[in-house]
């Protein structure tokens, strides 16, 4: 089943229901506190995921992972795509193809709230296609673009202070 994305100002989701995917960490559990290595205050590289549930068909993935605390509204950390359809992102991984952040950044970059505990989703999404997007592709191209070829998608959300 092809769905469509919301375009709400909340994590992207699909608007159609489709294949739940289980996303989960070796590093943080679900709600749990992010490591400081995967932050500003550490080695800013990307903790590792596992993806299990990944339907038939799925040619590639995309990860979007937000700061949905920022004080500006939603902050973009990473996006990335046509990633290799695979049940475990290795921790400082580098991916296939990735976006601009709202750093105007290519790749990852972690945690760093100004203020408080902030929330961080990791968004994965099984795709049944690659897409043939710029490098400097920002999170709304990156959605409009998966709209109607997401097959599954799955989140998992740790939080972070600064000290």
């Amino acid at each position: 089943m092809r769905n469509k994305l919301t375009t709400s100002k909340s994590s992207p989701k699909p608007a159609i229901l489709c294949a739940p995917l289980a996303v989960t960490s070796p590093v943080f559990a679900g709600k749990g506190s992010l490591n400081t290595q995967y932050t500003c205050d550490g080695a800013n590289i990307n903790p590792s995921l596992d993806i299990a549930g990944t339907p038939n068909g799925t040619k590639s993935l995309a990860i979007i992972m937000d700061d949905i605390d920022a004080s500006g509204g939603r902050f973009i950390h990473w996006i990335a795509w046509n990633i290799a359809v695979i049940l475990h992102i290795k921790e400082a991984r580098t991916m296939e193809a990735e976006g601009l952040n709202d750093y105007r950044m290519h790749g990852y970059r972690g945690p760093c709230p100004s203020f408080g505990t902030h929330h961080y989703t990791f968004n994965i999404y099984a795709l049944d296609t690659l897409l043939d997007l710029h490098p400097d592709t920002k999170e709304p191209d990156l959605k409009s673009s998966m709209n109607g070829h997401i097959l599954g998608y799955g989140s998992l959300t740790g939080q972070y202070k600064r000290k």
